[in-house]
């Protein structure tokens, strides 16, 4: 039994360490699409 919810609780943490991996990866994404988008931004508004 001890076994098992040593599993267990080796799933449970991988879950929850993948999960923040991936919200840190999306932050990330989000901020060099918000640095892109400001550049993007700044050469239409010189074209202007």
């Amino acid at each position: 039994m001890e076994s098992t919810f040593s599993y267990l609780f080796a799933g449970y943490a991988a879950i929850w360490i993948l999960f923040f991996a991936y919200l840190l990866r999306l932050r990330r994404r989000e901020k060099d699409l918000r640095q892109e988008l400001e550049l993007l931004r700044d050469q239409v508004a010189k074209k202007q």
